[in-house]
């Protein structure tokens, strides 16, 4: 393949594998949804059945076999390799401070409804604004801190509820 750069795949969570082994393999696409892998000498039928681009989520068939394949790019890897990641997981997720430093603005009242991606506040860090997202569907049940209050790593900011 040779145009992936810095890419790595996780697959069902457990096995993960970076561009360099992703580039040794060979992709011919049969159709939209179909394709035709050589790895290692070996011939593989593949089928793309779900696919989430946003979050670089993906379900493929291999051989008949189901996998769940995250992607992540240059960027996903140092957020995860300075353990800023948002936790994934269903239903709504309070929002906690992923490192120390102001808040500079609430984007968000109490009560509203929230959707996956959407910005809840600014967090001045060592000079640079970063935006804190929801990480989940939700409903604001309770902000924990005000514009202009310092706050530590960890510390609860939103409170969310199930929307």
């Amino acid at each position: 393949m040779k145009h992936l750069e810095n890419i790595s795949a996780k697959v069902n969570e457990t096995f993960s594998f970076d561009s360099d082994s992703i580039d040794n393999l060979d992709f011919t696409p049969i159709d939209d949804r179909h394709f035709h892998i050589l790895a290692n000498g070996r011939s593989y039928r593949a089928e793309l059945v779900e696919h989430n681009f946003r979050q670089k989520q993906f379900t493929v068939k291999i051989n008949g076999s189901r996998y769940n394949i995250q992607l992540a790019d240059a960027y996903d890897q140092m957020v995860e390799r300075l353990g800023l990641s948002a936790q994934k997981n269903h239903g709504a997720q309070d929002i906690k401070a992923p490192m120390p430093g102001l808040v500079l603005k609430i984007s968000v009242e109490n009560g509203e409804t929230v959707t996956t991606g959407q910005p809840i506040l600014i967090l001045e860090a060592m000079k640079m604004e970063n935006v804190i997202k929801a990480a989940s569907d939700g409903k604001v049940a309770s902000i924990e801190v005000a514009a202009g209050a310092a706050v530590e790593k960890g510390q609860l900011l939103v409170k969310m509820e199930e929307a």
